[in-house]
């Protein structure tokens, strides 16, 4: 059976009642996204909220992902199930990522019909990865939680394999931090609005050598300012004279708290620049950063680090007291 799509074509999708698909329909469709989303995490146990106004304000952003071509709605009877999109690009070291991703509500799992859109999305990313040269690696991607067995399984049935693993810690505010000071020539000081691109320019700098790099743009640098949870005020960033040293730029997210019932503070995107990487830095910013957040009641506070950080990352993590919740899964097959 065939399915269309907006002028696109999704083959082999199963012949159930009601089952139709569709392309983006506009600014409506944020908050059918969101829904799902909430949904697909509260089956899967997975934390994390959206809301429609988030979404639209990161589909401002997007890049290298056509929302005319790369994105599929799935309803039955008329009301969506389940969405995903596709997208591509391209690391420093010149491999080429072809990427994917499908939320799709439980009931309707098990059916064929995630395996229908996931060959939709492939032979889409197969046709784009033919723009590019011929004699690059290029990979298929896409991602699942340790408590996502259907689409794990999804994975494994599609040939994909594990290529890389990251991990969510949490840290509970009930034990008491130590904090650890920073070497004598730096210092903490409140971030300003004209410090906000040298930060951007610093963590650029800082994530170069790390795992899946991808070279940000100008666009990215927006995104970045636009993020629903840009607290400079909460930062942690550290500076010699003029030069932005390290930072954890944190962060709370009053929805998720809210909607978990819980006080969770983020202890996020931290970064120490090459030069002064081993000399104690991430740790006083990280364990300022977690005394912060206690005495502003927070309950816990949380972060997420790649498994093989080339710096060691998880080990600093552990030592102050952070503890593995979930795992994640980056999956990967030759394309």
């Amino acid at each position: 059976m065939t399915l269309l799509i907006n002028a696109l074509r999704i083959e082999n999708a199963p012949d159930l009642p009601g089952l139709t698909f569709r392309g983006f329909e506009g600014t409506p469709d944020f908050g059918h996204m969101a829904e799902i989303i909430n949904t697909v995490n509260k089956t899967d146990q997975n934390e994390g909220t959206a809301t429609a106004e988030e979404i639209e304000k990161n589909y401002e952003f997007l890049q290298r992902s056509d929302t005319d071509k790369d994105l599929v709605f799935i309803e039955l009877d008329g009301t969506p199930v389940g969405y995903g999109r596709c997208m591509w690009d391209k690391e420093i070291t010149g491999k080429y990522l072809y990427s994917f991703f499908i939320h799709l509500k439980e009931e309707s799992r098990g059916k064929g019909i995630g395996t229908a859109v996931a060959g939709h999305f492939i032979r889409r990313l197969t046709e784009i990865s033919a723009k590019h040269p011929a004699e690059a690696q290029k990979y298929l991607q896409s991602w699942a939680s340790s408590t996502q067995t259907w689409y794990s399984g999804l994975m494994e049935k599609l040939g994909f394999e594990p290529a890389r693993y990251g991990i969510s810690m949490v840290r509970p505010a009930s034990e008491l931090m130590t904090v650890s000071p920073l070497r004598e020539g730096l210092e903490v000081r409140e971030v300003q609005p004209e410090d906000y691109r040298k930060v951007w320019e610093a963590d650029k700098e800082a994530f170069r050598d790390h795992w899946g790099y991808v070279e940000p743009t100008e666009k990215d640098y927006q995104a970045y300012l636009e993020f629903p949870y840009f607290e400079p005020e909460l930062w942690k960033v550290a500076w010699e004279g003029d030069e932005v040293v390290g930072m954890v730029r944190n962060f709370i997210n009053p929805k998720e708290n809210e909607t978990r019932n819980c006080r969770r503070g983020y202890t996020e995107f931290i970064s120490v620049r090459r030069p002064w990487r081993r000399q104690g830095v991430a740790r006083s910013l990280l364990t300022q950063s977690v005394q912060m957040f206690i005495e502003k009641g927070m309950e816990e506070t949380a972060l997420g680090v790649d498994t093989q950080n080339p710096n060691n990352a998880m080990h600093l993590y552990k030592s102050v007291g952070y503890k593995e919740t979930k795992r994640f899964t980056t999956f990967r097959k030759p394309l």
